[in-house]
């Protein structure tokens, strides 16, 4: 990747609610998410994560979320495919642009990230990027 877009990300909203629940079983649930970013990604980001809750309280989570606004000036759209844990405290999440998600100036936008999300009201975001 030639390009690295530095962002910060808020939750604004956060709707969780379980789908399938039983004893002795792992919980899962579906949460609704709205995040904005700030930065070298700059707009507004929706995501749907769905979770599995374990008896300790970590959790394994999967989740779509499109990123409308700006990667370094250049507007559009793209969808994020993320992948994580949440386990002390703490979601470790890698994430990836679904290729052909791009629209607008973001057409043709590949990249990828990982981070790592404690407590706080800002997190940092990193986009290893190419757009072409």
């Amino acid at each position: 990747m030639k390009n690295v877009a530095n962002a910060r990300f808020a939750i604004k909203r956060w709707d969780e609610k379980p789908y399938s629940e039983g004893q002795d079983l792992p919980k899962l649930t579906r949460a609704a998410v709205t995040k904005t970013f700030t930065g070298d990604i700059a707009g507004e980001g929706h995501v749907e994560y769905l979770m599995m809750y374990r008896s300790d309280g970590s959790a394994t989570f999967v989740g779509l979320e499109r990123v409308v606004g700006h990667v370094a000036g250049k507007s559009g759209s793209f969808v994020l495919q993320r992948t994580g844990i949440f386990e002390n405290g703490a979601a470790k999440e890698s994430y990836f642009v679904i290729p052909g998600s791009g629209t607008g100036e973001l057409r043709g936008l590949r990249g990828e990230g990982t981070s790592a999300v404690g407590h706080g009201t800002e997190h940092p975001l990193t986009l290893n990027y190419e757009l072409g």
